[in-house]
């Protein structure tokens, strides 16, 4: 039997990563604070395609999706945002205006091609805000993503921009598909699709040739109104008196239908052509796109998968190992170590082992210790202990060791 394609077990070395990185996320998440939400795997097919857009690559293409038993349309998510926004609604909070901030992390699926960094089955690890509408709570989503990649020490590139809200899009998307029309031969299909349902996706192409002929258009970011003009010169004000560096890419569109406003990405100059690490913005609209009274909304999320590969952590020996040299100290080895896992970490071997196997089996495990029990330990109630970084040694009775 053989793993699904675009699926991967985490395990070892990768598995340390994911929890140094969820233990470093969720403190800075809850010091700004955000509070914990797990919402389900699966949802109704209607709250992506309703919410993330049918015009978008995931809808259209990547969602898995299934009638199940009770004839319902369902997906597995394929992204976090909108399932969060559903509970919000779910639980009337927009009636109430109420401000929630909530912080997640799990899987996601997406059929696309896999690639490095890239899983049909990936994790994610988002924040959401709820009822804030002050650009003052966009900076603040920004600052705290980059302090979770400055705890983890990964290097990063942050670009911002700004996509207009309802006075100011709906004008520079019509302009835009008036301009379109000149160049249309030179864009690939899905942007023939994408141009009709929502324009600026266009930007968003992967498409080199796309990429390069979008260049000739204007950009949202020229076409403000003046209240988004306002905000998006307090954001990079703002960011400024942080010491955020930024860069303005007017190219940046983000790839979900709901954004407005603000628009982030986090690059990373490490991971080749997927470089985006994080990303994120302002999607007010997706409250009224679910049915909801309008309350400010913001939120990011990031590529956990993506970033693995970047964390470096530094390898520390941890725990006891636990060995005999005879068989018939297992039990007595076996109630220490059950004993003193109440207190830290253990390893034990259940054969008994001459010494030199025992350390050998002790240094592979990455153990701090190596606590083994022979005939002379036992005739004295005690134990002998190794300190595998240092390489000093002793005796020490039952009790001490126990108490330490």
């Amino acid at each position: 039997m053989k793993i699904l394609r675009g699926m991967r077990d985490l395990s070892e070395d990768n598995a340390k990563k994911m929890e140094h990185f969820l233990s470093i996320a969720t403190k800075n998440a809850q010091n700004m604070g955000f509070g914990l939400i797990q919402t389900p795997l699966l949802e109704l097919s209607e709250l992506f395609t309703r919410g993330v857009g049918s015009s978008s690559d995931i809808v259209s293409k990547e969602m898995y999706s299934f009638i199940d038993k009770g004839d319902n349309q369902v997906s597995l998510r394929p992204e976090g945002t909108a399932s969060v926004v559903r509970s919000y609604l779910e639980n009337k909070f927009d009636k109430q205006k109420q401000i929630k901030k909530y912080y997640y992390h799990g899987a996601m699926f997406r059929y696309e091609r896999p690639q490095k960094g890239r899983f049909r089955q990936f994790n994610q690890f988002g924040c959401e805000s709820f009822g804030v509408e002050s650009v003052y709570e966009d900076a603040n989503l920004i600052l705290l993503c980059d302090k979770i990649f400055k705890d983890l020490k990964i290097e990063n590139i942050l670009e911002i921009n700004s996509l207009g809200c309802d006075d100011c899009m709906p004008k520079y998307k019509k302009n835009l598909q008036k301009q379109w029309l000149t160049y249309k031969d030179d864009f690939c299909e899905d942007c023939h699709h994408r141009i009709d349902k929502n324009p600026m996706r266009i930007f968003d192409c992967k498409n080199k040739k796309c990429n390069e002929t979008s260049l000739n258009f204007s950009f949202i970011s020229d076409n403000l109104c003046e209240c988004c003009q306002n905000d998006f010169t307090k954001l990079q004000s703002i960011l400024k008196e942080n010491n955020i560096n930024f860069i303005i890419n007017k190219n940046l569109v983000r790839g979900l239908d709901y954004y407005s406003k603000t628009a982030f990405e986090f690059i990373s100059n490490n991971l080749g052509s997927q470089s985006a690490i994080a990303g994120g913005g302002r999607y007010d609209k997706l409250i009224d796109i679910l049915g909801g009274d309008i309350v400010g909304a913001i939120g990011f999320a990031i590529g956990i998968d993506r970033i693995l590969e970047l964390i470096n952590m530094k390898e520390t020996r941890e725990g006891i190992y636990f060995g005999s040299l005879d068989e018939i100290y297992i039990d007595k080895l076996y109630s220490l170590y059950v004993q003193k896992s109440d207190k830290e970490k253990v390893f034990i071997e259940y054969t008994a082992k001459k010494l030199q196997k025992h350390l050998k089996i002790a240094d592979k495990r990455n153990a701090r210790y190596c606590a083994i029990l022979g005939e002379d330990e036992m005739s004295k109630n005690s134990i002998w202990i190794k300190d595998l970084e240092d390489k000093t040694e002793k005796i020490i009775s039952f009790d001490n060791f126990l108490i330490n």
